[in-house]
């Protein structure tokens, strides 16, 4: 068997895939792989338990037409990718639209199965702008950054492993009330599953959160090596060190406007005084979200692009459950609630559980 299999939808445009091509030989050298190019190739091979790189050339308006036929499929077969892992090159001919394909390629892979180590995305704008730091840092110019970021995404896929124990810590976070918040019931529907994990929940709702003030990186990695945040405050004096102790990070999201709570979007902000002296790569990533109409599955990809994409936070597969109830107690109403979170908690045990 080949080391990796690429999903490379095909571009019948061949000037648009020269950079992407470019890329993927660098970063792919002295490896085997094997090619799809099509949906229907997808549907054909058995992807289970595999190395896979997706890689997509999206041009200037951001549209690949074969990778949404293989997005179809993949949404449709929920088990396609059981035990693989993944990471995404993606390349453009303009500014915007590689981070929201990549997120969305990401969110819908996971849900067939792929697990994704730490910052799995790999974009190339038409600028490569947004690797002026890289590149400086490595002393090369920005292509070339862009080529050693794909060649670490590759040795990342290959190398990636999760440490399983037998009591495994879990950090949770919300920010909800414990006595209507659906999102929480569901929660303890999922803990009651999982009784040989050590279990920490910390409450974002009570007391004030702020938000990042956007403190210069000397400033930020100042306060960083202290294990510390200019605001101080529970982010720094309870959430910091149970990050660094947890294996496990659960994000506790009830749906507010199709987006993060305002707490908990202030956490990942502050998480980045920590994250500049450390990494998370062996820390895993788990959400339950409950919507009250509609629109999980935003938050669930900004999860996956604030701390996974982000923050380095390994991402499992099938690592949400999304849900939709409304009124207070109605998740407990929800048809086969339970079973949905017995089968959560039976992925969050394969996980993490020796």
């Amino acid at each position: 068997m080949k080391d990796l299999m690429i999903i490379n939808p095909y571009c019948p445009e061949e000037t648009k895939k020269e950079r992407l091509e470019s890329i993927v030989k660098y970063s792919l050298a002295g490896r085997s792989f094997d090619m799809l190019t099509t949906a229907e190739e997808v549907e054909n091979a058995d992807l289970r338990g595999r190395r896979i790189l997706f890689t997509v050339s999206l041009g200037q308006s951001g549209i690949n037409l074969n990778w949404y036929a293989i997005m179809k499929y993949l949404r449709l077969n929920r088990d396609a990718l059981d035990g693989s892992t993944g990471g995404v090159i993606l390349d453009g001919n303009s500014e915007l639209f590689t981070k929201s394909t990549g997120r969305s390629l990401v969110f819908t892979a996971n849900r067939s199965g792929c697990t994704f180590p730490g910052r799995p995305l790999v974009e190339g704008t038409r600028t490569l702008k947004n690797y002026n730091i890289q590149a400086k840092n490595l002393n090369t110019d920005n292509m070339g950054a862009y080529m050693a970021a794909g060649r670490t995404l590759v040795d990342n896929i290959m190398g990636y492993s999760h440490e399983k124990k037998e009591h495994p810590k879990i950090l949770v976070l919300h920010a909800g009330n414990s006595r209507t918040s659906n999102s929480m019931a569901l929660w303890r529907m999922i803990k009651a599953h999982i009784p040989e994990c050590h279990i920490n929940e910390i409450s974002l709702r009570n007391g004030q959160v702020m938000d990042c003030r956007g403190c210069s990186y000397e400033m930020c990695r100042h306060f960083g090596e202290e294990g510390s945040c200019f605001y101080g405050g529970t982010i720094t004096e309870k959430v910091y060190p149970a990050i660094m102790e947890c294996d496990a990070l659960v994000m506790v999201c009830p749906n507010y406007n199709d987006a993060l709570g305002g707490n908990l979007t202030a956490f990942v902000n502050r998480m980045t005084a920590l994250f500049t002296t450390n990494r998370f790569y062996d820390k895993c990533l788990f959400g339950v979200v409950v919507s009250g109409y509609s629109g999980s599955d935003i938050v669930a990809e900004q999860l996956i692009s604030g701390l996974n994409m982000n923050k380095t936070f390994a991402l499992p597969g099938k690592f949400a459950i999304l849900e939709t109830a409304n009124d207070p107690g109605s998740i407990a109403l929800s048809e086969g609630i339970e079973e949905r979170a017995a089968l959560f908690a039976a992925n969050m045990r394969n996980t993490l559980i020796r």
